[in-house]
């Protein structure tokens, strides 16, 4: 087993000097903590007992209320559909344990999220990219991956994923909807950082699409919107299925933080999240642009870099003979962290990507991170040292 290079990066970021853009971190001072600290209260002084005690592995019923109501925004939910996860990551887990075989395929994006690649060859899976744009997935050649390999499931992140921040327009996502219900493979939707956008139009989950709910299973979190520390994740599955993911999670941890899960049903009944949501968006709009911004004003002429709709990621790909990896070292001397894009392949990696996430820092410190990019990579459009 190897070890993420996320969680690497940021055990040697204790300098106060060093900027990161590694983590996919929400900005902590934008934390509603007043509104936690209430529900926290509310729950401990109000339901202490119940909320101390051992309690049933699908979920808390007032928290699994919120959620069915909140997902029926886009595709009808009920309690029954849902299950309660200690953060949505746990989710990718329990579903590679319980639907892969090994030696079973898995298709994925080229690249994609680099912990599910984790999770899904811990339990044997064979990893096969699909080849993808701009706008996500190819149709064409997941339909041809499909009759190639015959996958087990396909895993997509369509909305601001991580760690391109590209999206999927709702053409292509009924394109990849059309090819999904017409072979009829399962597909695991990972969505969370749908809620954060910053420009552009809305698109729900493919999951909503027609025929393609009881084939889903969408996985969400209270993380990148609300608080990453409560550890509150669910997905929403329909059918057999669901039971099969409560065995495996009573195996792994017999349940989800009862705390937690009462203190963000409290959360959302009493506070306005989608406020929240905008207040947050807002932050992040202007820190996305002075990324993109600053970027385009260092990065050589034959460099691209994604600008994301919403979510917390740009990409980068420096293109030629440029190691990411291999500099990685000498961007922290520099006093800079980024993500090594070659962690995120599931085969054939591009050494010259990057991944930088926007969110945790202000456009003044961006600017200056960028600066010490362009100082690490010799990048002849960036501003002298100060």
């Amino acid at each position: 087993m190897t070890s993420s290079p996320v969680r690497d990066i940021l055990k040697i970021l204790s300098r106060n000097d060093v900027i990161s853009f590694a983590g996919g971190i929400p900005d902590a001072e934008l934390i509603d903590r007043d509104a936690f600290h209430a529900a926290f209260d509310h729950v401990l002084t109000n339901n202490g007992r119940r909320a101390l005690q051992y309690s049933a592995t699908k979920g808390e019923p007032e928290l699994l209320d919120q959620i069915a109501a909140r997902l029926s925004r886009d595709l009808p939910t009920t309690p029954d559909h849902v299950q309660v996860l200690s953060g949505s990551q746990e989710g990718i887990y329990l579903v590679g344990q319980v639907l892969i075989e090994p030696g079973d395929v898995v298709l994925v994006e080229q690249p994609t999220y680099l912990a599910a690649i984790q999770a899904f060859a811990l339990a044997g899976a064979q990893l096969i990219p699909v080849k993808t744009d701009d706008h996500g997935v190819l149709p064409a050649a997941l339909e041809e991956a499909i009759e190639q390999h015959q996958p087990k499931f396909v895993y997509l992140i369509p909305t601001f994923q991580n760690p391109t921040g590209r999206t999927m327009d709702a053409a292509r996502r009924q394109a990849v909807a059309d090819v999904l219900v017409r072979t009829g493979t399962p597909l695991v939707e990972d969505d969370p950082y749908g809620e954060l956008r910053y420009s552009g139009e809305r698109v729900a989950p493919i999951a909503a699409l027609p025929g393609l709910g009881p084939q889903t299973i969408l996985l969400n979190s209270a993380s990148k919107v609300m608080a990453p520390g409560v550890r509150i994740g669910w997905l929403r599955a329909e059918g057999p299925i669901l039971r099969t993911i409560e065995i495996a999670k009573q195996a792994v941890g017999l349940q989800t933080a009862v705390t937690d899960q009462l203190a963000v049903a409290r959360y959302l009944d009493t506070n306005d999240l989608d406020d929240h949501i905008r207040r947050i968006a807002a932050v992040y709009r202007e820190r996305r642009d002075a990324m993109y911004t600053g970027l385009r004003s260092v990065l050589p002429d034959t460099a691209s870099t994604t600008n994301p709709e919403g979510g917390m990621f740009l990409w980068v790909d420096l293109r030629g003979s440029v190691d990411t990896a291999a500099n990685l070292n000498r961007a922290v001397e520099q006093g800079v962290a980024y993500v090594p894009g070659p962690a995120f392949y599931a085969s054939d990696p591009n050494p010259a990507t990057m991944r930088l996430s926007f969110v945790t820092n202000t456009p003044e410190t961006i600017a200056e991170g960028v600066r010490r990019l362009g100082a690490t990579f010799g990048w002849p459009k960036a501003a002298p040292s100060r």
